[in-house]
């Protein structure tokens, strides 16, 4: 170890710096120091494509420190310079792309904002090669992203995610979730939906662009960021985590709320509003929570191996009621969508489906602050997997006619559960038919 002294104007910060050596990983990507991997037939997945070197933005990893198992770094100094030899983009002070210098920012502005410069700080697409997944069957994909100093909660960023272009609603709330406080950096893996796959596929190569909107003084930085496809969820590093699911102001516990992580694990709290949530793979995890009269609420889980995780607190705001189809609902219950109807094994929405989308677009367009999640699930014949991707393609093209209509992307997701969540027993021709279902559920108002 060794001190350092880093000076920015108006501060002076005193760090360890780590000695800069390769430690123990459970990970085939062992090079760390190369720039751009491809790995296939891995322990954790099928597939593994890295850009960008794994070296702590140059700083080095901590004695015994594991990337992809670890929790967060050490705090490391600041501002430093960029090397020439990294890939642009990485290991570097990031602003957001409307960010001017000396203008006043409503959340005033983080020690990375002193270290703007116009050229570096400029965020720039990341290119992955795909090459390797031309033709390649893909049954799951997950961007991993090593990150620093995200702090959108402190500093009222909205950060954006595009992937070739397009925003990346499920991944830009991931990032608006978390709050990083630092500088310190963490992995956070996020799950890509199915329209991505046939992309991959092409193996044509997938842009990745994080900026952030609002022009915000909260400066970030990426070390490097992988694609894992057909990721081994079982061979990852895991760990367990506890936590509470409360109402905000108050610290009341909310029973039987639903707590699911990105890739919807999911349980329910007890009686003392509590859960726990075994075998998640290690890193940062945005951890939800629903329940029906409440507005969806979040809190980040700095995840290690083991047990010895810190508790998640997630507070869930009482909200209010609005009216759907002349008819009361709450926020956070789930609303059955009838007569959204399919051809067998098929996701074209049938013309007899668009009277209740539009009551949907008319909903949204007489509540312009609410937000939504669309579902889609079916009852349990057939093979699972197939099920749950053919429930996704069909609330996927529920989602893209109300967008069509004018309604902002980033006011709905679209989830497909399959057999997952069923409301009545599938052991029945009529316990089937009611499993087969779209709802929506509103998530905010």
């Amino acid at each position: 170890m060794k001190f350092i002294l880093a000076l920015t104007p108006g501060f002076i910060f005193l760090f360890l710096q780590p000695a800069r050596a390769q430690v123990r990983t459970v990970s085939s990507d062992t090079e760390w120091s190369k720039q751009q991997v491809v790995l296939t037939n891995t322990i954790e997945a099928d597939y593994i494509i890295r850009v960008g070197d794994a070296d702590n933005l140059n700083f080095g990893w901590p004695e015994d420190f594991d990337p992809f198992c670890g929790r967060m770094t050490q705090a490391h100094p600041y501002p430093w310079e960029p090397v020439a030899t990294d890939l642009p983009g990485f290991d570097r002070i990031l602003m957001s792309s409307n960010y001017k210098p000396g203008k006043a920012t409503p959340c005033d502005g983080d020690g990375y904002s002193f270290a703007y410069n116009a050229v570096t700080s400029k965020p720039v697409p990341w290119k992955i090669p795909t090459t390797v997944l031309k033709g390649a069957t893909i049954q799951n994909a997950y961007l991993q992203i090593f990150m620093d100093d995200f702090q959108p909660l402190t500093f009222c960023s909205k950060y954006q995610m595009l992937l070739n272009g397009k925003r990346f609603i499920e991944g830009e709330r991931v990032l608006n979730a978390i709050d990083q406080t630092g500088p310190v950096g963490k992995l956070v893996s996020i799950p890509l939906n199915e329209e991505y796959y046939n992309v991959l596929a092409t193996g044509e190569g997938i842009t990745v662009l994080i900026d952030e909107a609002t022009g915000s003084a909260d400066g970030f930085a990426i070390d490097f960021i992988r694609l894992l496809v057909n990721r081994k969820r079982e061979n990852s590093c895991k760990g367990t985590i506890h936590g509470r699911v409360l109402i905000k102001g108050t610290e009341a516990p909310i029973a039987g709320a639903q707590v699911y992580t990105v890739d919807k694990v999911t349980v329910k709290t007890n009686a003392q509003g509590e859960f726990t949530i075994k075998d998640i793979p290690t890193g940062f995890e945005v951890i939800s929570a629903s329940a029906s009269g409440y507005s969806d609420g979040s809190g980040p889980a700095d995840i290690g191996e083991g047990n010895d995780n810190p508790e998640v607190l997630i507070y869930l705001e009482k909200g209010k009621t609005a009216n759907f189809d002349n008819k009361q609902v709450k926020v956070g219950e789930a609303i059955t969508l009838n007569n959204i109807l399919f051809d067998q094994g098929k996701s074209d929405i049938k013309a007899e489906s668009k009277p209740e989308l539009e009551k949907v677009v008319a909903f949204l367009k007489a509540n312009p602050s609410a937000q939504i999640e669309l579902s889609g699930h079916t009852s349990s014949e057939g093979e699972r997997n197939y099920n749950k991707s053919l429930s996704y393609q069909r609330v996927r093209a529920c989602k893209d006619y109300i967008v069509k209509a004018g309604i902002a992307e980033d006011r709905l997701v679209a989830v497909g559960y399959g057999p997952d969540r069923p409301v009545a027993t599938n052991d029945t021709p009529a316990g089937r038919t009611l499993n087969r279902r779209v709802e929506m559920r509103i998530t905010s108002l």
